[in-house]
C-alpha cells in the first residue's frame, strides 16, 4: 500500500501539562520535538490550557472571567506563542518548522482541503515539519455551528475538528500516513481504566469490516473523559475508524514514551490495524 507520508502524530492537552507544578511539561515537549523530522505531521493541543497557566502566573493566580468563548480565545492566543516557541527551541536546527492553524472549513470545503493537503505535502522535500492546531483564537462557537449545519445540509457530513483527535483523523485521511500516533496521559485503551492490567494491546481484524466491529466492541468499555470538555477514549476510537479503513496503523500511547519506542513495540500502547 502506498502512503503519502510516514507519520501523523497528535498530543493531547493533559499529556503536555506537569500537574505537580501546574506548568507546561518541558521534558515531554523537548523529547517529542527532538524526534520530529520531515515526513511527519504533528498536531498539538494545549494552547488554551498553557495560555491559562501562563496568564495566572503573570496575574498572581487570578483567572479570566467572562464569556467562555472570549476566555478560550484569550488563553489560546497567549498559549500558541509558548507552544510554538518551545517546539522551535528543541527541534533539530536544520529543519524548518511551519505552523498551520486549521478550522472545520479547511476540511469541509473541497478547494481549501486540497490547498491544505498540497501545502503539507510540500513540507517533506523542503525539510520542513508542520505543526497543526485548531485555530481557537478566532473560533466563535455560534458562527461555527451555523457553518457546520450548512455543510451538513450540503454534503451530508461535516468535520468539526474542535477536538484535536478529530483533527488528527482528518489529517490522516487527507494524507494517508503509514502511522497515526495519538499521545495521551495514559498507556492506551483499557477495559477498566482503574485497572492498569486491562490494557488492550491490539484491536485488529483480517479486513476492514472485522476491525471496525472490534473497535466498536471495545468502545463499550470506554466511559468518561480525563477532564471537562474532553471527549474521552470512546470518541478517540470513533475518530480512528476512517484512518484504519484506509490502511493506516494507529497507536494510542502515553506521551512519556518515545515515538520510536512506541513504533518498535518497546512501550505499552493500543495498536489498531487491519492485519
Amino acid at each position: 500500500m502506498k502512503f503519502d507520508i510516514d507519520i501523523v502524530g497528535k498530543i493531547g492537552s493533559m499529556a503536555l501539562i506537569n500537574r505537580s507544578g501546574d506548568d507546561l511539561d518541558y521534558n515531554i515537549l523537548a523529547s517529542i520535538s527532538r524526534e520530529l523530522k520531515p515526513g511527519m505531521v504533528w498536531i498539538t493541543s494545549g494552547a488554551v490550557e498553557i495560555g491559562r497557566l501562563d496568564y495566572m502566573k503573570r496575574m498572581n493566580g487570578i483567572e479570566l472571567t467572562g464569556r467562555d468563548d472570549d476566555i478560550k480565545t484569550d488563553y489560546a492566543a497567549q498559549g500558541q506563542i509558548i507552544l510554538l516557541e518551545t517546539y522551535r527551541r528543541f527541534i533539530k536546527s536544520s529543519y524548518s518548522l511551519r505552523q498551520f492553524l486549521v478550522e472545520h472549513q479547511h476540511f469541509n470545503h473541497p478547494d481549501k482541503r486540497e490547498h491544505l493537503k498540497n501545502a503539507l505535502l510540500r513540507c517533506p522535500p523542503q525539510k520542513a515539519v508542520p505543526i497543526i492546531n485548531y485555530n481557537d483564537p478566532v473560533s466563535y462557537t455560534e458562527n461555527r455551528k451555523m457553518e457546520i449545519k450548512a455543510f451538513l445540509t450540503r454534503n451530508g457530513r461535516a468535520a468539526e475538528c474542535v477536538d484535536n483527535d478529530e483533527t488528527a483523523s482528518e489529517i490522516a485521511c487527507l494524507l494517508k500516513p503509514k502511522f497515526l500516533i495519538l499521545l495521551t496521559s495514559v498507556d492506551g485503551i483499557f477495559k477498566d481504566i482503574n485497572d492498569k492490567t486491562t490494557l488492550i494491546k491490539e484491536i485488529s481484524g483480517k479486513d476492514e469490516t472485522e476491525v471496525i466491529n472490534n473497535i466498536e466492541y471495545y468502545q463499550a468499555f470506554c466511559k468518561g473523559a480525563s477532564r471537562p470538555g474532553a471527549n474521552g477514549a470512546g470518541h478517540k476510537l470513533e475518530f480512528v475508524k476512517e484512518p484504519v479503513k484506509l490502511g493506516t496503523t494507529v497507536y494510542i500511547a502515553n506521551s512519556i514514551y518515545k515515538i520510536a519506542d512506541i513504533l518498535k513495540g518497546n512501550a505499552p500502547s493500543t495498536v489498531l490495524k487491519v492485519r
